[in-house]
């Protein structure tokens, strides 16, 4: 079985991709909260997002996750 460690780039021949842009629903959450999701719960902290993931899964994003990773758009859910 192959074995890959948290930040040990295996000497393997990557390729690059992009993310498809894919409009998902978020909400920026005031406070600390939970959600109970597939792999257990998850924590947000305050700032972070609410995430609803393609197939309707909950999930948390990070503050600074979010502002690397998506463009707001000005269409309302």
């Amino acid at each position: 079985m192959l074995e890959f460690q948290l930040h040990s780039l295996p000497d393997l021949q990557f390729k690059k991709a992009i993310k498809k842009p894919m409009a998902i629903q978020c909400c920026q959450i005031d406070e600390p909260f939970k959600v109970h999701t597939k792999e257990g719960i998850m924590n947000g902290k305050k700032g972070d997002w609410l995430m609803v993931g393609v197939k309707g899964e909950l999930y948390v994003c990070n503050q600074d996750i979010f502002q690397m990773t998506y463009d707001l758009i000005d269409e309302m859910v």
